[in-house]
């Protein structure tokens, strides 16, 4: 893989989990990468440091502070040449009880949040002459899951956004692609765990079982198909969801 040696990343929903495993990833390639979180997230700007980075702390719902995000990274780094779209929302319940405040705002989140932001990052991406956009999706997005109504359908739309993203914008060198994870080890399963009233090493075990792997993924192994979609040399692949997911979904999104 060629180096990312002087281009701007932005990671956003890098706080914790796969985010900052994926920023650690360009960062260790070589990026100047920018993270972003919600404001009050704790470890963002430990994260930035760590990285010699740019924290730029910003509720992605709120597409004034999304585009005031990017032109605070244009303004000091130039544009960016690779967007890592990994903000997410997510609750789990009954679809019966689930209250339209709840699904509006996950929809609001994941997917129209992701739209605001591409469209704020894609003027400078034009002015360089191409630029990378990987989005993070979730299985779920493809196979459904019950008690998760408003993730799922809001990560399916995200793919729908990739392909037709894929194909509107790879004439001008923006290529579009998106990741599909399993399970992975972040601290979003206690949201599950909550969910199914166990343990959190009990959810591990239950969904390590059903995976033909025998385990779940780990947030670097997200981090590093990330960097693959991130890499200058890869150009063929275009508006594809990618599926690191230890087997357990074995089809085409």
């Amino acid at each position: 893989m060629a180096s990312l040696d002087g281009r701007v990343a932005l990671v956003t929903g890098a706080g914790q989990g796969i985010g900052a495993a994926i920023a650690r990833r360009l960062a260790a390639d070589g990026a100047r990468v920018a993270v972003n979180d919600l404001p009050s997230h704790p470890a963002l700007a430990a994260l930035a440091a760590e990285l010699g980075g740019r924290a730029v702390p910003a509720d992605l719902g709120d597409r004034a502070a999304a585009t005031t995000m990017v032109e605070t990274i244009e303004g000091e780094s130039g544009p960016v040449d690779v967007l890592v779209a990994n903000a997410a929302a997510m609750t789990m319940g009954p679809f019966a009880d689930q209250a339209p405040e709840a699904w509006w705002h996950q929809v609001h989140v994941n997917l129209t949040g992701t739209f605001g932001l591409i469209q704020a990052v894609l003027p400078g991406m034009r002015r360089r002459g191409g630029g990378r956009i990987v989005v993070i999706c979730s299985e779920w997005g493809v196979t459904g899951w019950p008690q998760a109504t408003g993730y799922a359908a809001s990560k399916a739309g995200l793919i729908a956004l990739i392909k037709t993203l894929g194909r509107e914008l790879a004439p001008e060198g923006i290529i579009v692609n998106g990741i599909a994870p399993g399970v992975t080890d972040t601290p979003q399963l206690a949201v599950d765990a909550a969910d199914a009233g166990v343990s959190l090493d009990a959810i591990r075990a239950r969904y390590a079982a059903a995976t033909p792997l025998g385990r779940i993924a780990h947030p670097d192994e997200i981090a590093a198909t990330a960097a693959l979609l991130a890499s200058p040399t890869l150009g063929t692949l275009v508006g594809q969801i990618l599926q690191p997911n230890g087997g357990s979904t074995r089809c085409q999104a």
